[in-house]
C-alpha cells in the first residue's frame, strides 16, 4: 500500500502537465493574407520544433526505459503534442481556409494543408486521452510480452531469445512453441483494445476529410492510382515469389517431411526463420544451392577483429562520408542507445529518431555483433542521414518524399554493403569468389530477404485498410488476417487459431500504429535507386555485384533526393533523380534475373507445383508437444554428435573387448579387475554420449538411420545407474559368470569334473540312469544354487537401469530390441504353430526312453525326466539319437570317423569353414583371425570360458573365435555357426558402431545356423570328402531329419521358455520366493520335462544355464531357429535348388552368397522386417519353411505315433520318476558263490545245478560271447550314433551379450 501511495504522489505533478499548453506554444493572430500565411508558417515551424522535441524526448525516455512513470509522461507529452497540433491546425483552418485560393505560394499552401491535418488532435479531450492511453497500453503489452516455458525457470523476450530461437532453431516443436507463445502473449491481450482504437482513429481521420484512416494513409502517396499501381507491381513480382516459395517449400519438405510440409499447400508460418515469416534468410543454411562455395557471413571475422556496437556504427558512418554525405553529429554518439542496457526494459526494435532541433539525431538499437546487424546499422543510419540532409527544411517537409522513400534510402545502402566486394574492401572478407555458382548463392540469400518480404509488406496494410473501412469487423479480425497471409504469402498458421486470438497484433507495427505499405514501396524503390546510383558510379557488371562505396557521383544523386524531404511531390523527386516518375519493379527483376532463371530450372526439374492449390491445408500438432520443446531437433548437430561418438566408441569398446577376451581366455583375478575397469570406462562413455543423445528430439528427423542410432544411443542401459550401483552391478555379473565357469562336480573319491568336457560327455554318452542323475544334480548344486542370492540383487539393479531408460522393467527393455509392438503375441502364435510337431517328437522319444529305462523311470503319459535326453539342459536331444534312430539299418550321417582318419584338427575345421564362405563369394577371414583366435582349449593349465563365442573387437580388422574345439562332426557344424557370426561382423564392419549388430538379436544366430543347414547335409559332406557316398532313400532321409529334429525341434520350447521365465522374474509375476518352482512349471508346460529329483527354493536351477548368470537374452535363439529356415528356403531358391528343402546345400552358390551378404551388410541399420523382406521377400516371421523342411518327418511321426497309440502331451503332468539321491554311483560288489545244498561239487549256473568244472567252462564261454557282443555293440553304436551334442553354441555375438 505504501508503494502505491508513493506512486500516486509521484504521478500527481505529471498528470498536471497536460492541463494547458505553454503560452509560447499557442498561435497568435494572423491576417488572412499571403504575408500573414508566410508568417504563420514560420512561427509554426519554430514552435513545432520545440513542441516536437518535448514529445519525441518523452517517447525516447519511455522506449529506452519502460516504466509506468515514463509511460504516463509519454501519454501526457502526446496529449500536449496533439493539443499543439489542434491549436495550430484549427487556427490554420479558421484563418486561411476561406482564402486558400488566394495563397499563391505553393510551398506555403502545401505547408498550411499539412498543418491543418489534425489527426488525433481532432478528437475531443476525453477521447483523445483514451486514444493515447490505448496506444500506450498496446505499446507496453507488445514491448513487455514474454513467453515463459514451464519448468525452465526463465522467460523469453522477443529480443533476443525468441528471435534467436526463430532464426537458429530447426526444432519443429521449439519453433512452434516460440511462435505460438509470442502470438498468444503479445497478440491476445491487444484484441480488447484494437476495435476501440480503430473507432477513434477513424473518427479523427474523418474530421480531416478522409473516409477512414486507411484513406488518410493512402493520401500520403499523392496518387489517385496508388492501389492499382501496387497491384500491378505485385503481379509483376509474383511469379518470382512463387518460384522462390516452391523451392523453399521443397527444402523444408526435405527437412521436416510430408507430415509437416505439403508440396501443394502453404508453408507453416513458424518454419521460415522469422517470427512473422516476413524474411526467410535465416533458413538459408538449410538450402544453400552450392554448399561447396564460400558462404558470405563475416560474423565470425567481426568477432575476431574485436567489433562492438560502436565500431559497427563508425564503419557505417565512414560509408556515408565516402559518398560525400554528412557525418554523424556529436549528439548522435553521446545520446544514442546502441546496445541493450542491463537492468531495464526497453523497446529493442531498431529505430532512428529526429528530435526536431536540427542537431539531435539518435538511433535506438539492441545491437549484436553479426553481419545482419551490420546491415541494419547502415539502414538505420540511412534514416539519420536523411534527417541530416533535410533538417533545415520547414518541419512539415522533414520526412521522405513519400513514406517509402525513407525506408528505401536505408536499404539501398545495404545493397552495396552486403556485397562480397564491399565486405572485402572493408577487411571483413579475405577473397571474393567470382563465378556463377557463388552468385546464385548470394542472390538466393538476398531473395530470401527481399523477395520473400514483398507479399508480407503488401498484405499488412491490405488487412488494416479493410479493418478501417469496416469490411473486416472485429468478429473476423483473425480469419481475414490468415486468409490474406495464405493468399499472398502461401503460409498458414501452424496451430489452430480463432477469433480469441489477434495474430496481427503480434507484429510491432499494428500496436505501434505504424503504416506498413511504405516497406513494400521501399523494396521496389530501393532497386530503382540502386540501379541509378550504380550507373552514376560507373558500374557495368551485373547489378547484384555493384558497390557504390566512395562514389561521390552516386552520393550527389542521393543527397539531392534526401535534401528535398517531402517539399516536392515524390514523382517529381523521382523524375529528377532517376528520370522516371513512376515506381517500377523492372530494376528489382533485373537484379534477381540470374536466380530467377535458376529457380525456374530447379522447380521444373522437380516438377514443383507453383502456388498452393491445397489452400486450406494445415499441419498436425506434433506428438509430445509442448512438453519436449527444449530438446534439440537439429539433425545436423545430431549427425555431428554421432560422428564423434562413432570414432570414440571404437576405441573404448575395443579396449573393453580386449580386456574381456583376456579374462575369458585366462580366468584370474587380475584379468577380472582389468576387465571391470574397462567396463566402467565403457559405461562412462555410454553414459556421456547417451545423455547427449537424450537432449535430442528425433521425432521429425528425416534420416531414418540417424533416428535409429540416436534411439539406440539414448538407451544407456546399465550406465544410467549411480556409480556405486554400477560398480556393484558389474561385479555381480562378473562374479556370477566366474562362479559358473569354474564350477565342478566332485565324486566321493575326490575326482572333480568341469562342465566341459567331462559333464557334457557324461550327459551325452552315459546310459546309466544314476550316473546321469549324479552329473545333472551335481552341476545344479555347483553352478546354480550358489547364484541364487546374487541373482536376486542382479534383478533389482537390472530393473532399476531399465526404468531409468524409460522401460517398465528389464524384460521390457530386452523385448524393445525387436522393435515390434506385437512381439510377445507373435512368438506365442509361432509356438502354437510348432507345438504339434514338438509333441510328436516328444511322444516318439518318450517311447524310445521307455524301452530303455522302463516304467519305473518313464511314464508314457507324463513328462520326461530332464536328465535322460543327452544334454545337461535337455535343450537338444541329439545325444540320444542311438535310442531314437528310426531305421538303425539305414545310413546315418556321421563325418567324425572320416575327419579323424584324415587327420583333421581344429585349424583344419576352421579353414574348411572359411572355404565354405568364400565359395559363396563372401569375405575370407582376415589374418588377425588366424593369429589371435583361441580355437582349442589351452593345455597350459589356464582356466577358460569354453562356451563357443565369436568376438568383434570394433576396430574393423580384428575378429576372433573362442572355442574349445574337438574333432567331431558336431563341432564342425559349430565352427560354421561361429564363423557365420564373424562373417556378419566383416560384412557390417563399416557401419557406424551402433549399427554393428544383427537386424534383430535373432538374426545373428540365424545367419550362423542357416549355414549349418547346408553343411550338415550328406551332399555337402560328400563334396568336401567326408562322406564316401550319398544315399537317397526314405529311411536315410527320415534318419537325417530325426537327427535334425532332435537338435532343432527339441530346442524350440526351451528357447521360448528361457526368457518367458526371466520376463516374469523382471516384471514381478515370479517372486523371488518362487524362482525354482516357476522355472519347473514352465519347463513342464512347454517342454514336458520334470526334475528327476525333488527341487526346493534353496535350489536355483535356471542359474545352471550359462545365459542366466551371463545376462544373455535367450529368445533370440527361438527366433533364430524359426527364421533360419526362412533364410534357408530363400537362399536355396537363389541357388536354384530343386527337391526337398532338407537336401539343399548352397555351397558354391554366388547368388545365394550375394543375397546373404547384402542382408548382413545392413547390420542394424534397418528395421528387421526390411532385412527379412530383402532376403525372403516378405517382412514377417513364419514357421512355414521350417514345417516344409520337416514335413517328411512330420508325416512319419504321425504315422508311427498313431500306430503305437502314443499320447501327445503329458496329461499326467504331476508324475514323478523313481527318485534316487543323485549321489556318486558305486559299482556293486559281486557276492561270493554259495555251495548248493545238493552236493559239494555242484554249483548253480543259470538256474541249473551243474558240476563246478562245467560251470567254469560255461562262464568262460559266456565271457567270450559277452566280450564279442560288447565290441559289436560299441562298433554299432559308434557307427550309428549321432555324434554327441553338448550345448549348442549359443554365441555371445556382441559385446552386450558378454555384459
Amino acid at each position: 500500500m505504501a508503494k502505491l501511495l508513493w506512486a500516486v504522489v509521484l504521478l500527481v505533478p505529471v498528470l498536471g502537465l497536460s492541463e494547458a499548453l505553454p503560452a509560447a506554444w499557442l498561435p497568435g493572430d494572423y491576417e488572412a493574407t499571403l504575408e500573414g500565411a508566410r508568417q504563420f508558417v514560420s512561427d509554426y515551424n519554430a514552435t513545432a520544433e520545440e513542441a516536437l522535441f518535448e514529445s519525441v524526448t518523452a517517447s525516447w525516455n519511455y522506449n529506452t526505459n519502460l516504466t509506468d512513470y515514463n509511460s504516463q509522461l509519454q501519454v501526457n507529452a502526446s496529449l500536449d503534442e496533439q493539443a499543439f497540433t489542434e491549436a495550430w491546425g484549427k487556427k490554420a483552418k479558421q484563418v486561411f481556409n476561406p482564402v486558400m485560393e488566394a495563397i499563391t505560394d505553393p510551398v506555403v499552401k502545401k505547408l498550411l494543408g499539412k498543418i491543418g491535418e489534425l489527426g488525433a488532435a481532432n478528437l475531443p479531450q476525453a477521447e483523445r486521452e483514451q486514444y493515447n492511453q490505448i496506444l500506450s497500453a498496446m505499446d507496453k503489452i507488445y514491448s513487455t510480452a514474454k513467453v515463459c516455458p514451464k519448468d525452465l525457470g526463465e522467460c523469453w523476450s522477443l529480443e533476443p531469445e525468441l528471435s534467436e530461437i526463430m532464426a537458429n532453431s530447426r526444432s519443429y516443436k521449439r519453433l512452434l512453441y516460440a511462435w505460438e507463445g509470442w502470438h498468444n502473449a503479445s497478440g491476445v491481450p491487444l484484441r480488447e483494445y484494437y476495435p476501440t482504437f480503430v473507432t477513434l482513429s477513424n473518427q479523427a481521420s474523418r474530421a480531416d476529410g478522409f473516409l477512414d484512416t486507411g484513406d488518410n494513409w493512402r493520401s500520403w502517396y499523392e496518387s489517385e492510382t496508388f492501389t492499382k499501381d501496387l497491384e500491378d507491381i505485385y503481379n509483376t513480382i509474383q511469379p518470382l515469389y512463387r518460384n522462390l516459395h516452391a523451392f523453399v517449400r521443397r527444402k523444408l519438405y526435405n527437412q521436416y517431411g510430408s507430415k509437416y510440409i505439403n508440396l501443394k499447400g502453404p508453408i507453416p508460418a513458424h518454419l521460415l526463420g522469422n517470427m512473422w515469416s516476413q524474411t526467410w534468410n535465416n533458413v538459408y543454411d538449410t538450402m544453400i544451392p552450392f554448399p561447396g562455395k564460400p558462404n558470405v557471413d563475416v560474423t565470425e571475422t567481426m568477432v575476431k577483429q574485436g567489433y562492438n556496437a560502436t565500431h559497427m556504427f563508425r564503419v557505417a558512418e565512414e560509408f556515408f562520408t565516402s559518398l560525400g554525405l554528412i557525418k554523424m553529429p556529436s549528439e548522435f554518439w553521446e545520446k544514442s542507445m546502441l546496445e541493450k542496457p542491463a537492468g531495464r526494459e526497453v523497446v529493442c526494435h531498431a529505430s532512428a529518431w529526429d528530435f526536431y532541433n536540427r542537431k539531435d539525431f539518435r538511433i535506438k538499437q539492441c545491437t549484436t555483433v553479426t553481419m545482419e546487424q551490420l546491415f541494419t546499422v547502415h539502414h538505420e543510419m540511412g534514416h539519420v542521414e536523411y534527417y541530416l540532409q533535410y533538417k533545415d527544411l520547414p518541419v512539415g517537409f522533414r520526412r521522405g518524399a513519400n513514406p517509402g522513400f525513407h525506408e528505401a534510402i536505408g536499404d539501398v545502402l545495404s545493397l552495396s554493403v552486403s556485397t562480397p566486394r564491399h565486405l572485402k574492401e572493408i577487411g571483413l572478407l579475405a577473397t571474393v569468389t567470382d563465378d556463377a555458382e557463388s552468385d546464385i548463392n548470394y542472390l538466393l540469400k538476398m531473395a530470401l530477404e527481399k523477395i520473400a518480404f514483398l507479399p508480407f509488406g503488401y498484405l499488412i496494410d491490405q488487412w488494416r485498410w479493410e479493418v478501417f473501412s469496416g469490411r473486416t469487423g472485429p468478429d473476423r479480425y483473425n480469419a481475414d488476417w490468415w486468409n490474406l497471409r495464405t493468399k499472398y504469402q502461401g503460409i498458414c498458421a501452424p496451430t489452430k487459431r480463432s477469433e480469441e486470438h489477434f495474430d496481427a497484433g503480434a507484429k510491432y507495427h499494428i500496436p505501434g500504429n505504424t503504416p506498413y505499405i511504405r516497406y513494400f514501396v521501399s523494396f521496389i524503390l530501393q532497386f530503382q535507386f540502386h540501379e541509378k546510383l550504380c550507373q552514376a558510379a560507373g558500374h557495368s557488371a551485373p547489378l547484384h555485384t555493384c558497390d557504390i562505396y566512395r562514389s561521390k557521383a552516386a552520393g550527389d544523386i542521393l543527397a539531392k533526393v534526401l535534401q528535398s524531404g517531402s517539399s516536392k511531390p515524390w514523382p517529381e523527386v523521382l523524375q529528377e533523380a532517376l528520370g522516371t516518375n513512376k515506381m517500377d519493379a523492372g530494376s528489382l527483376m533485373r537484379y534477381f534475373e540470374p536466380v530467377t532463371k535458376w529457380l525456374t530450372e530447379q522447380n521444373q526439374a522437380q516438377k514443383e507445383v507453383l502456388g498452393w492449390p491445397d489452400f486450406n491445408w494445415v499441419p498436425p500438432i506434433p506428438e509430445g508437444y509442448p512438453e519436449d520443446i527444449n530438446k534439440n531437433t537439429d539433425e545436423l548437430e545430431a549427425r555431428s554428435l554421432l560422428a564423434e561418438y562413432n570414432s570414440t566408441a571404437e576405441e573404448v569398446w575395443n579396449a573393453y573387448t580386449e580386456a574381456s577376451w583376456a579374462y575369458n581366455t585366462d580366468i584370474n583375478e587380475a584379468n577380472k579387475q582389468a576387465m571391470l575397469e574397462k567396463n566402467l570406462n565403457m559405461s562412462k562413455h555410454t553414459l556421456d554420449y547417451g545423455l547427449k543423445a537424450r537432449q535430442f528430439d528425433t521425432t521429425d528427423f528425416q534420416d531414418g538411420s540417424v533416428k535409429r542410432i540416436m534411439k539406440k544411443l539414448s538407451d544407456i542401459e546399465r550406465a544410467g545407474l549411480p556409480n556405486d550401483e554400477l560398480i556393484e552391478y558389474n561385479n555381480l555379473l562378473s562374479t556370477m559368470e566366474t562362479k559358473y565357469s569354474v564350477a565342478e562336480v566332485c565324486r566321493s573319491n575326490g575326482t572333480c569334473h568341469p562342465l566341459d568336457p567331462d559333464l557334457q560327455a557324461i550327459m551325452a554318452e552315459s546310459r546309466d540312469y544314476d550316473e546321469l542323475l549324479f552329473a545333472w544334480k551335481g552341476w545344479r548344486d555347483a553352478a546354480g544354487k550358489v547364484l541364487r542370492q546374487d541373482y536376486k540383487r542382479y534383478v533389482q539393479l537390472a530393473n532399476k537401469a531399465a526404468v531409468l531408460n524409460g522401460h517398465s522393467d528389464n524384460g521390457a527393455f530386452w523385448r524393445s530390441l525387436y522393435e515390434t509392438p506385437t512381439f510377445e503375441a507373435d512368438l506365442e502364435s509361432l509356438w502354437k504353430e510348432l507345438e504339434p510337431l514338438y509333441q510328436n517328437v516328444h511322444a516318439y522319444v518318450r517311447r524310445a526312453l521307455y524301452k530303455k529305462y522302463g516304467a519305473k523311470y518313464i511314464n508314457l503319459k507324463g513328462p520326461i525326466p530332464a536328465h535322460l535326453l543327452g544334454n545337461m539342459w535337455a535343450q537338444t536331444w541329439s545325444g540320444i539319437m542311438d535310442f531314437a534312430i528310426p531305421f538303425p539299418d539305414a545310413t546315418q550321417v556321421d563325418a567324425t570317423p572320416a575327419m579323424v582318419a584324415k587327420g583333421w584338427n581344429a585349424t583344419r575345421m576352421f579353414q574348411e569353414s572359411d572355404n565354405f564362405f568364400t565359395s559363396l563369394g563372401l569375405l575370407p577371414m582376415p589374418q588377425e583371425f588366424w593369429d589371435k583366435s583361441m580355437l582349442e582349449k589351452p593345455a597350459d593349465g589356464r582356466k577358460v570360458v569354453c562356451h563357443a563365442s565369436a568376438w568383434d573387437f570394433y576396430n574393423r580388422k580384428d575378429f576372433r573365435i573362442k572355442q574349445c574345439t574337438v574333432v567331431t562332426m558336431d563341432d564342425l557344424i559349430t565352427v560354421h555357426h561361429e564363423m557365420g557370426h564373424v562373417q556378419y561382423f566383416l560384412q557390417y564392419k563399416d557401419q557406424p558402431v551402433s549399427f554393428r549388430d544383427g537386424a534383430n538379436p535373432g538374426f545373428h544366430e540365424a545367419i550362423g545356423d542357416v549355414l549349418a543347414l547346408s553343411v550338415s547335409t550328406p551332399k555337402h559332406l560328400n563334396s568336401i570328402g567326408l562322406l564316401d557316398k550319398v544315399e537317397s532313400n526314405k529311411e536315410s532321409d527320415i534318419n537325417f531329419l530325426m537327427s535334425m529334429a532332435l537338435d532343432k525341434i527339441a530346442f524350440l520350447p526351451f528357447g521360448y521358455l528361457m526368457d518367458q521365465y526371466r520376463w516374469k522374474v523382471f516384471d514381478g509375476r515370479i517372486p523371488e520366493t518362487e524362482y525354482n518352482k516357476e522355472w519347473w512349471n514352465l519347463r513342464m508346460k512347454y517342454q514336458g520335462l520334470c526334475a528327476p529329483v525333488g527341487r526346493t527354493e534353496e535350489d536355483f536351477d535356471p542359474g545352471a544355464k550359462f545365459h542366466v548368470p551371463a545376462n544373455v537374452p535367450y529368445v533370440r535363439y527361438f527366433v533364430s531357429f524359426v527364421i533360419q529356415f526362412q533364410f534357408h528356403q530363400a537362399l536355396c531358391k537363389a541357388a536354384k535348388h530343386t527337391g526337398p528343402l532338407h537336401n539343399c546345400d548352397i555351397y558354391q552358390s554366388k547368388e545365394a552368397g550375394k543375397l546373404l551378404g547384402d542382408v548382413m551388410k545392413l547390420g542394424f541399420s534397418k528395421p528387421w522386417p526390411e532385412a527379412m523382406a530383402m532376403i525372403t521377400g516378405q517382412p514377417k516371421m513364419t514357421a512355414q519353411p521350417l514345417m516344409e523342411y520337416f514335413q517328411p518327418l512330420t508325416d512319419w511321426l504321425e504315422e508311427e505315433n498313431n500306430k503305437n497309440k502314443e499320447v501327445r502331451g503329458w496329461p499326467e503332468y504331476d508324475w514323478k520318476p523313481y527318485a534316487g539321491d543323485g549321489s556318486d554311483p558305486v559299482p556293486p560288489t559281486p557276492a561270493p558263490p554259495t555251495p548248493d545244498s545238493g552236493g559239494a561239487g555242484q554249483v548253480d549256473f543259470l538256474g541249473i545245478s551243474v558240476e563246478s568244472a562245467a560251470a567254469t567252462a560255461g562262464q568262460w564261454v559266456l565271457l567270450v560271447l559277452g566280450l564279442v557282443l560288447l565290441v559289436a555293440t560299441i562298433l554299432l553304436a559308434y557307427k550309428y550314433r549321432k555324434s554327441r551334442r553338448p550345448e549348442r553354441s549359443m554365441s555371445e555375438v556382441e559385446l552386450k551379450q558378454k555384459d
